[in-house]
């Protein structure tokens, strides 16, 4: 694997830690890192910074969309049942049904293709994302739970919105390329709203 890709891979995986999660497991120095710039885009309405040129392939691309749609159409199930503000629960059941859709259409395609979606050599995606799940279901029903969900929402959309931006510039397909860029607004949608929540619950607390 090329130093490109190896860098390109651990921007998206550093990105891909969601913001909820900033205050998990500070033990080993990498974690750490992961930390700081997952609180820093939860923190922010600027959008992530975009990963590092990597040579993506038709495969890898598919594998990392279809990781990310199941990371928060999952989050967003727990968010519709588990949330306590009304728009935290919309909002939930927005993300299951808008990324649940993303990702049959993704599957959908890879299977018109004939792609079988592979991810590239050191994808931490599932593993953050689990720590995300983990996070959310570890910490108890209420204002802080519904805090930590829109933070960690900030954060993957964020990543989400550079990941659709590398994946655009590496997808050879032109069918991808175009889900790619039928998804990017659906993308930002969402994270306008998530901003928009975040700043909500930020200014009602005492």
């Amino acid at each position: 694997m090329s130093t490109r890709l190896t860098r390109g891979i651990a921007v998206l995986g550093a990105s891909a830690l969601w913001a909820a999660c900033a205050k998990g497991n500070k033990t080993a120095d990498s974690t750490a890192a992961a930390d700081s710039t997952a609180k820093a885009m939860a923190a922010s309405p600027a959008p992530a910074p975009a990963p590092a040129p990597a040579t993506l392939s038709d495969a890898n691309i598919f594998a990392l969309l279809d990781e990310a749609n199941a990371a928060d159409s999952s989050s967003g199930n727990m968010a519709s049942t588990k949330g306590t503000a009304a728009d935290v629960k919309a909002f939930g059941r927005e993300m299951m049904k808008d990324h649940h859709k993303l990702r049959a259409d993704g599957q959908a395609l890879a299977k018109k293709l004939n792609v079988t979606p592979t991810p590239p050599a050191g994808d931490s995606l599932p593993a953050m994302a689990q720590r995300m799940t983990d996070k959310l279901t570890s910490t108890p029903k209420g204002a802080d739970w519904d805090k930590a969900y829109i933070d960690g929402e900030v954060g993957a959309h964020q990543y989400v919105q550079s990941l659709l931006v590398t994946a655009l510039g590496a997808a050879q397909d032109t069918s991808l390329k175009a889900a790619i860029t039928k998804a990017q607004p659906i993308v930002d949608s969402h994270l306008k709203k998530a901003q928009a929540i975040q700043t909500k619950l930020n200014a009602a607390k005492p």
